[in-house]
């Protein structure tokens, strides 16, 4: 092929690619109103106090932020309001060992910002974030990655760190009626536990994430 062709087959396959991308380019964009629901009055005032309290710096959301903590994307999804709003109002209180400082966020604040991250749950991400991965394959720890329990706790490394690392829990408490307390109402032996019951837990279900929390000594 001599330098003329090689000219066209670069210019034409440039020209190609741009076409390609123009086309993807009007319909993704054709597509963002049928991924994302309304935005309300009360979203916006909730992006703000994202703003105010630059939780952006330590925070990632649709992938833009930083990495020093939890992507919040699909948070709500996750984790129940009355958990959410204990944790943003005072962290350490929900872990003493919490990562995130008491910011100052009033009560009325976090009401608004988990409107803010509830608008931002419920958008279309294609999956994104994925959940976390557990290293065993069994199927109690299936129960525990069922019920997302990673987007609260950490096991070896893995999973959320609004909640307590419960790497060594049943070295703490290895009786499983304890744990059995804690599922049905965590603040009969925690108290003023943020953690929700865990009513919606089958017994056949209990009984496998009962056993799979006193196997991590």
């Amino acid at each position: 092929m001599g330098n003329k062709g090689v000219r066209n087959m670069f210019v034409f396959g440039s020209l190609l690619c741009f076409v390609a991308l123009v086309v993807m380019t009007f319909d993704t964009f054709a597509q963002l109103d049928s991924r994302s629901t309304k935005i309300t009055a009360d979203v916006d005032k909730g992006k703000q106090v994202w703003h105010k309290y630059d939780c952006i710096g330590c925070h990632t959301i649709f992938g833009n932020g930083s990495y020093f903590a939890p992507d919040m994307t699909k948070i709500t999804d996750k984790l129940p309001k009355s958990y959410l709003k204990k944790y943003l109002v005072n962290p350490r209180k929900v872990n003493a060992s919490a990562a995130m400082p008491v910011l100052g966020i009033t009560d009325d604040e976090a009401e608004k910002l988990f409107v803010f991250l509830e608008w931002i749950s419920k958008v279309d991400t294609n999956g994104w974030p994925p959940k976390p991965i557990m290293s065993k394959g069994s199927s109690s720890a299936a129960v525990y990655e069922k019920y997302s329990c990673s987007s609260c706790h950490l096991i070896n490394g893995i999973g959320g760190t609004s909640g307590p690392d419960i790497t060594h829990v049943a070295s703490r408490h290895p009786e499983a009626e304890w744990h059995r307390k804690h599922l049905d109402n965590p603040s009969s032996v925690v108290p003023d536990s943020a953690m929700p019951p865990y009513a919606q837990l089958t017994e056949d279900e209990k009984k496998q994430l009962i056993e799979f929390l006193v196997s991590l000594k």
